[in-house]
């Protein structure tokens, strides 16, 4: 979650582990707890275009921060291996911080999302399913930022393995600017009429 003045001050927990919800940004801080993937797309969103008016925070700020703040935490990143859009200016920040930063990027993908040249670890995949696994083996937790319909995608199927059991690895939104505010709306619609359950 950010401030006005675009500074970080946590995450937004929406997954689940053994004890039900808790912070993703506590867990990220357990020792054992080394290694997060973040869930974000190739694009950069409308709100760069809205500088000028000095009601938005910047997408560079805020995806930059969360890149050195991992870097500094000593926390390593997986991500989705492009240069591109909100998952370059993460890898980008993550690394001139010092950090270690693995791609996963599916071949059909590489040149279109531009495959990062500067990683720690480049793996290609055969496709967006061995991607997805790869991320998730990987990872300790996930970090969903502000995204479009893959960033979705990718978040909604982590989410689902933790309900049904595959992992008890924590998930949390990154909220900037209440975008997934309406999101969170609906789950709870979706909870009040009973196709989720509350703890999920």
């Amino acid at each position: 979650v950010y401030d006005q003045a675009g500074h970080l001050t946590g995450l937004l927990s929406v997954g689940n582990d053994v004890t039900g919800r808790r912070r993703a940004s506590e867990a990220l801080g357990r020792e054992r707890e080394r290694l997060a993937s973040v869930i974000s797309g190739s694009r950069l969103g409308a709100w760069e275009w809205n500088v000028q008016t000095g009601g938005l925070v910047i997408n560079e700020t805020w995806a930059g921060q969360l890149g050195r703040t991992l870097a500094e935490q000593g926390i390593r990143l997986v991500y989705g291996g492009g240069a591109v859009g909100l998952m370059g200016i993460v890898a980008d920040a993550a690394l001139a911080a010092g950090g270690e930063v693995i791609g996963i990027i599916p071949q059909r993908l590489e040149h279109s999302e531009i495959g990062h040249s500067g990683l720690t670890r480049l793996e290609v995949v055969d496709g967006m399913h061995a991607r997805k696994a790869r991320m998730a083996e990987l990872s300790d937790a996930f970090i969903a930022l502000p995204g479009g319909l893959g960033t979705f995608e990718e978040l909604f199927e982590v989410w689902t393995w933790g309900q049904l059991g595959y992992h008890q690895k924590p998930l949390g939104l990154m909220e900037v600017n209440d975008f997934f505010e309406k999101l969170c709306s609906f789950l709870d619609h979706l909870a009040a009429e009973g196709f989720v359950r509350s703890e999920h």
